[in-house]
């Protein structure tokens, strides 16, 4: 995570500077540069998202996207994975997919970065749950663990290989277990 030192910025005027590679968020009004993702973060990332998918976006129950800025609550972050209802997915006139979303996600899906600040992403993840996130999973490669996060309930641990983990209601066709969660390490 590097924190790029700059005079304080307002939220537009944060929305309005160009992208970063990698990309920045906004958040307590500064602006923190994500850590590029490396192999086990992008091999998580690449895997999941579509098997989501696979399950709920042929329903148009919801659908999962990959780096989608979501802007809400004086914060603009960038979940690696976060999940709509198909319902809250914002559109445009003519029905296509918004640039722009300023809710916050249904699921959101954090992958951690040998680098990355485990109190930044659950801060991030919490964020969310205060303005109505279902669900926050934090994956973390390196231990082969997830914690899972729902409003106003202890967090919650998943490490042993066969346990099965939880997920939002809307995506209860979702089936996934520690062991395939982290066997794509291994593909």
């Amino acid at each position: 995570m590097v924190q790029i030192p700059a005079k304080a910025l307002t939220l537009n005027e944060f929305l309005d500077l160009p992208e970063t590679e990698p990309t920045s968020e906004y958040i307590d009004g500064q602006i923190i540069q994500k850590p590029m993702p490396q192999g086990e973060h992008s091999a998580i990332q690449t895997e999941l998202a579509p098997t989501i998918n696979l399950v709920v976006k042929p329903k148009q129950i919801a659908r999962a996207f990959c780096e989608l800025r979501c802007t809400f609550g004086e914060r603009s972050i960038v979940p690696d994975i976060s999940v709509f209802t198909w319902d809250r997915i914002l559109r445009k006139e003519n029905g296509g997919i918004a640039n722009v979303f300023s809710i916050a996600p249904d699921w959101t899906i954090e992958i951690l970065s040998p680098d990355q600040s485990q109190t930044k992403v659950t801060k991030n993840i919490l964020h969310c749950l205060k303005y109505g996130t279902q669900m926050g999973w934090l994956i973390d490669p390196k231990e082969q663990s997830v914690f899972v996060y729902l409003p106003d309930q202890p967090t919650t641990f998943y490490e042993e290989l066969g346990r099965q983990l939880p997920v939002p209601e809307f995506a209860k066709d979702f089936s996934l277990t520690v062991e395939g969660l982290f066997s794509w390490l291994l593909d």
